[in-house]
Order: structure tokens, then sequence, then C-alpha cells
């Protein structure tokens, strides 16, 4: 194990809207456990702080990870921020997960607990879509400027450039920022998943169904679809609030013969249903990064998405997928020629497969082991040196004597390495994507 990165016997705490069992689990409750497990793994004593749905324990532990849930959608926050206070010194870390606003954890730790706020991605233009106009200007009020000053002694993790460059364009922030991003399945072998054959298309778009998602267009583009490939199936999965939404617009616009919704579904079934689809689709208005884009990619499918934050960089446009542009005149249409264009390019049986086994290659650079790995360097170094923050937030290629090989390191990780400049034998910033990827030679 990396010297740097050894966390066992630190007490961190895990602060996180809701758990990966809660019925309104996603992306960002996939990345907090992950990491929880991981770091316990380690041999950390973690705890992970959280909502609690109807029906679930206040206490239980699972994979090494001690949950305690407190409150509902609002009041976690208050309670969390209480029960924290009362075990103020019972923490060497704690990783703040920041679904919309964060925990503002700092409020109630001793200055000498590094706190790390990780950011899926910036929330400013979705406050609307969920809240009434005042709600949605106190939440951009609490996004911005009071998490600037909450967390100015601290540092913020981004899980990807898109999300990385949101923080400091639309939130001003002028602190650190380290980038950790999301981990993958393992990549399918080649051969044994995939595109199916050449036939009439199946794509897929696997979602939570929420505004910020664009079911509408999705269905929009559904219906410009089999228009031109009649035979088309797009199978949506997922669920969410705006399920009776869906159902209703898919009547509405007579596409029940095109579009087919499932629901929640069990992992194996979704599995099936990715790997069995020529095209993974998404038409959200953004993301911190696109999970379920590197987990089609694992399975040699590759996406049509639109050019937005977060999509932008999960997908390979013209290697792993398509990117549309994103443009409300006609988004739709532009959409469908991209689709179009792709399963064009898939028709082509050598073509498919280049595309798959570069979809399983890119998705292969990801996983939760290395995503862990990287968190525990920051979270080891941050209490050896008492901050998580830093005079230089870019990432570095460090080379040391005595290593064989050089590493990525940002933050506390690399100012630890560089205080002893006798040690090191070359050094130099880190590309993008190096930085993304965790290791150099991208």
């Amino acid at each position: 194990m990396n010297e740097i990165a050894r966390v066992a016997g630190l007490r961190v705490a895990v602060v996180n809207w809701r758990d990966p069992w809660h019925p309104a689990a996603g992306g960002a409750e996939r990345y907090a456990f992950e990491v929880a497990r991981g770091l316990a793994g380690r041999g950390a004593r973690v705890r992970y702080l959280t909502c609690r749905a109807p029906g679930q324990r206040r206490r239980e532990r699972a994979e090494g990870v001690e949950f305690v849930r407190l409150g509902g959608r609002f009041t976690v926050y208050p309670l969390v921020l209480l029960w924290t206070l009362l075990r103020r010194r019972s923490f060497d870390a704690v990783i703040d997960c920041q679904n919309g606003i964060p925990f503002f954890v700092p409020w109630v730790l001793p200055r000498r607990v590094p706190v790390l706020c990780v950011i899926h991605h910036v929330h400013d233009a979705q406050f609307g879509l969920y809240f009434p106009p005042w709600l949605a200007w106190l939440g951009r009020v609490l996004e911005g400027p009071v998490s600037r000053w909450t967390y100015r002694r601290h540092a913020f993790v981004a899980v990807s450039p898109s999300t990385l460059r949101a923080v400091r364009e639309r939130l001003s922030w002028t602190g650190p920022v380290y980038v950790v991003p999301n981990g993958s399945v393992p990549p399918a072998p080649a051969g044994e998943a995939g595109p199916g054959p050449v036939g009439d298309p199946e794509v897929v778009c696997v979602t939570r169904l929420v505004p910020h998602k664009r079911l509408d267009l999705l269905l929009d583009l559904a219906a410009r679809l089999a228009e031109r490939r009649p035979g088309l199936r797009l199978h949506i999965v997922g669920d969410g609030p705006e399920a009776p939404a869906l159902a209703d617009g898919i009547a509405r616009r007579g596409l029940g013969d095109v579009v087919i919704a499932h629901g929640y579904v069990s992992e194996e079934v979704k599995t099936a249903l990715v790997a069995r689809a020529d095209l993974h689709l998404s038409t959200s208005q953004g993301e911190g990064w696109g999970l379920s884009v590197i987990e089609a990619a694992a399975l040699g499918v590759p996406t049509v998405a639109f050019d937005v934050d977060g999509l932008r960089d999960a997908v390979r446009d013209g290697i792993t997928g398509w990117l549309a542009r994103d443009d409300d005149a006609d988004a739709a249409d532009g959409a469908a020629d991209t689709v179009d264009r792709a399963l064009k390019e898939l028709d082509d049986p050598d073509r498919r497969a280049e595309i798959a086994a570069a979809c399983r290659a890119w998705a292969g650079e990801f996983d939760w082991a290395r995503t862990t790995a990287r968190m525990a360097e920051l979270l080891a170094a941050s209490v050896r040196l008492g901050t998580s923050s830093t005079g230089d937030d870019r990432a570095h290629v460090v080379h040391r004597y005595g290593d064989e090989h050089p590493r990525v390191v940002e933050g506390p990780a690399r100012d630890e390495l560089l205080a002893a400049p006798d040690a090191v034998r070359a050094v130099r910033p880190a590309t993008p994507a190096e930085r993304l990827l965790g290791r150099p030679g991208h």
C-alpha cells in the first residue's frame, strides 16, 4: 500500500444527503458509499451520516461502515450538524458531500480537523426546477457565498474537469480544488458483451426520472428517431418523481410502441438491457461526470449525449460516443441527427468492434479502488499536515528517488512529497488528462 495513503486507524466521517439504499439514491450516493467502504477496507473507522427514508434503520453496519441516519430531506442538515457538534472531537477528517448545498461541518468541528467538500456538479441553474423562487434563491446563496466562506480554510474535491471549471466560474471559488473521479464496474471481456447484431436498433437511457434529465426532450428525440428508423425501440431504465409525467408523455405522443419505460430494475436486468443496446442516450442538461455513460462503456456500448458539463468529460467524442449541440431551438433534431450518424457508423461491423473496444478501454481507466486510493492519499496527508488546503492546487507528476514509477499527486499529498526536495528526482505539472486519470503518460 502507498505509504502516503495510509488511513488505518483514522476516524473519518462521510456526510451525504442519502445512502445507496435510499429510494432516491443516484450516482452521488454510489460515490460516497464506494469511498466509505473503500476507506473502511483500508482500516479507517468510517461513519456515514445521512438522512433516513421510511423503513430504514436509524443505525446499522454494512461492509465495515457504520451508518447513522438522522432526519429527512431538509431536517437532516441541522440534525447532522448537532450530532457532529456533540462528537466534534471524535473525527480526524470529514468528507462533506455537496448535493446542491453541503452540510457546513466546519461550523461545528475543531479547526485542526481537515474537511474535503466533494462536489459532483454545480446546482445553481437546477434549484429553480425543483423549488419556488425564494427557496431557489436561498439554495444559490448557500451553494455560493456561504459555502465560499465556510470552506475557506479547507478544499473542494471535484469529480471531473467540468465540475472544477464550474466551481471556479459559477461559484467564484478561489480556494483549492482537487480532482477525484468516479470509479466504474470492471469492463466486460471482449466478445461477451457489447452492442447487439445489426437490425432494428435498440437504444437505452439509464437515468433518474427528475426534471434536469429533460425527459420531454428524450421523448421528442424518440419520436424523431421513430420517423427516421421504423422499428427502433427506446428502453428507459430508472425511477423517480417524474415517472407519472413520463408515462403521460409516452401516451400523449403515441409512443407506446417505441418507448418502453422499465422503471426500477435489478442490476442484472439493467446490465442486460444496456448490453444488448446499440446506443446509450442521455438528454441531461448537465452532470458532474456521467456514471451511467462509463457503465455503458464498460459493456462496450457507446453513448450519444449533449455537449454539456460532465458528459463532455465522460464521452470521448467520436471515440467512445458522440456529442450533440445543446441548442434549445432544435435540440431534439440535432440529437436525432447525431444518433442517426452514430447508428450508420455502427452498421459497419469493423467500426462497431473498434468503438466497443475503445469504450471498454476507456471504462477500464476508472475503478473504485483507484478512486478510494486517491481520496485516501488526500485524507492521510491532510491529517498529517493539519489542513486539506494548499498554496498551489495544481496536480503534479512527481518522481522520487527510489520509486520505480512517477505518480500524479496534488494538494497536501504533493506538498508532503515536495517538503523533502532532496528525495525528489523530477517534478512537472500534470496534464489535464493525467490529472483526471491519476497517472502519468496521458
